[in-house]
């Protein structure tokens, strides 16, 4: 969990390499053909047969979605880096991959006119400025809400973090 560019993804297939557990990227689900979104009944069903097994790593932030993933999890990784951090890594992501043309998912690719737009429904970059409190919030909350006591929630803040986290599972 956390905000978007704060590396969720990279750190999740390394973890589910390091567990030999099956990556579930949420973002190739729920982005279909054209940016289109998933039908919230399809999504929550094909995340329910992603995290049927044992083991996998699940790598996303929708609402729609967490209670099945928390449910069936027993670690949240959670990303709380810093704002700048955060931001100088989802730019120089979102530039690369606007420029290199790189497919996403389902043949979506970033748009150009999408890097530059303040709209947070357009801009990956202006989402994230504008969601890093919340989810900092938001994470905080639910790492202290008893509901979610099975799990145990690995906060990352830095490069460091990650190093023991990936150490801890390679174990």
């Amino acid at each position: 969990m956390g905000n978007s560019g704060s590396g969720k993804t990279t750190i999740g297939r390394a973890l589910a390499a390091a567990l030999g557990a099956p990556f579930v990227e949420l973002d190739s689900i729920y982005h279909q053909k054209n940016w289109e979104p998933l039908p919230a009944d399809e999504f929550l069903d094909r995340v329910r047969v992603a995290t049927a097994g044992d083991t996998w790593v699940v790598d996303g932030n929708y609402s729609a979605v967490r209670s099945l993933v928390w449910e069936r999890a027993d670690a949240v990784v959670w990303f709380d880096l810093r704002r700048a951090t955060v931001m100088r890594q989802l730019l120089g992501r979102t530039l690369r991959r606007a420029a290199g043309r790189v497919e996403l998912w389902n043949g979506n690719r970033e748009r150009w006119r999408n890097v530059f737009s303040r709209d947070p429904k357009e801009s990956v970059i202006a989402w994230g400025w504008h969601n890093h409190d919340r989810y900092h919030e938001q994470f905080t909350a639910a790492a202290g809400d008893p509901q979610w006591s099975h799990l145990s929630f690995h906060r990352i803040r830095s490069r460091r973090d990650v190093r023991h986290l990936l150490q801890g599972a390679a174990n």
